[in-house]
């Protein structure tokens, strides 16, 4: 029997099952996942404290096309900052502020997962 590759999806869903599992033992809580608007999609909105926390994942099989975090630019932190306050505007969550964080991971052949976490990226 032969191994199938993964796919580009399932390689970005498996990623941010892991993402979320790194980010609640760092304490934060999920509150969405995926949400989307005609203006783009927020991979995950977390609690951390009082802070919602809007997080970018980028999952990558290597390095051949670059560092995950090379994908976070001006527009991508532009654009993070304008969905923060779409999905704050539909979801009325009370809290102190906002956050936008990074978790960047690459996945070696054994499914294991070096992780760049860069919390308050861009600010």
């Amino acid at each position: 029997m032969t191994e199938v590759e993964p796919t580009r999806a399932s390689v970005g869903a498996d990623g941010e099952d892991f993402a979320v599992t790194f980010l609640t033992r760092q304490g934060m809580q999920l509150l969405d996942r995926n949400w989307r608007c005609s203006e783009g999609e927020i991979d995950l909105v977390m609690r951390d404290g009082d802070v919602v926390v809007v997080c970018e994942v980028k999952t990558r099989r290597s390095r051949a096309f670059g560092d995950p975090v090379h994908a976070i630019t001006r527009a991508k932190l532009a654009r993070l900052r304008r969905l923060a306050g779409r999905w704050l505007a539909e979801h009325r969550v009370d809290a102190r502020g906002v956050r936008l964080d990074f978790v960047g991971l690459v996945r070696d052949a054994d499914g294991l997962y070096e992780v760049d976490f860069r919390p308050g990226v861009g600010q």
